[in-house]
């Protein structure tokens, strides 16, 4: 039997209101909300999370997939980190790279895809995670339509039939079963 996932998407930093300040009210709802849609899930039998290794959504839900492992019960799942090409943090501040460092300590497996930094390994990417799972999680809003990686890989998930839950990037809003 293979392991049930869920391929996580969402948006970097400078899409929300409070950018990188992570203290802000409206990125703890959103860290919340990825925790409970993973506690969720893990009911439904899912065991596997991918996450695509940039900053913002990606790194809030490795660490809150983290979290949840550390819960007594849950210490079967897995963090897989698809990442696009080697040296994607190269120009990530210090902190920034530390959390991605320990991450990919702590993950289950971590993969490289792409070769180079191109347009085509965030593709490559974002394509690798939905070809891997049967569920995604992403922080979008599927109003404002914004021309972007989240919205690729959103449509991308909607073509391949996966169960998608949106957390609504500003309101912490949660819809599932889009597809």
């Amino acid at each position: 039997m293979s392991v049930k996932s869920c391929a996580i998407t969402g948006h970097r930093p400078t899409r929300f209101k409070f950018g990188y300040k992570e203290n802000y009210a409206g990125c703890k709802r959103l860290k919340k909300r990825l925790y409970e849609q993973f506690a969720l899930l893990y009911e439904k039998g899912v065991r596997r999370f991918y996450v695509g290794g940039s900053l913002g959504v990606d790194m809030w839900a490795g660490e809150q997939v983290l979290t949840l492992k550390e819960q007594a019960g849950y210490d079967d799942i897995e963090l897989v980190i698809i990442l696009p090409f080697d040296g994607h943090d190269a120009r990530w501040d210090e902190r920034s790279k530390k959390r991605m460092e320990i991450l990919r300590k702590k993950c289950f497996k971590c993969l490289i895809v792409g070769q180079e930094d191109c347009r085509e390994s965030y593709i490559k990417r974002n394509c690798y995670m939905v070809d891997h799972a049967d569920f995604m999680v992403a922080v979008y809003d599927n109003e404002r339509n914004l021309r972007s990686g989240t919205m690729q890989t959103v449509h991308y998930a909607e073509k391949k039939g996966l169960a998608i839950t949106l957390i609504h990037p500003d309101t912490g809003a949660v819809t599932s079963g889009v597809n």
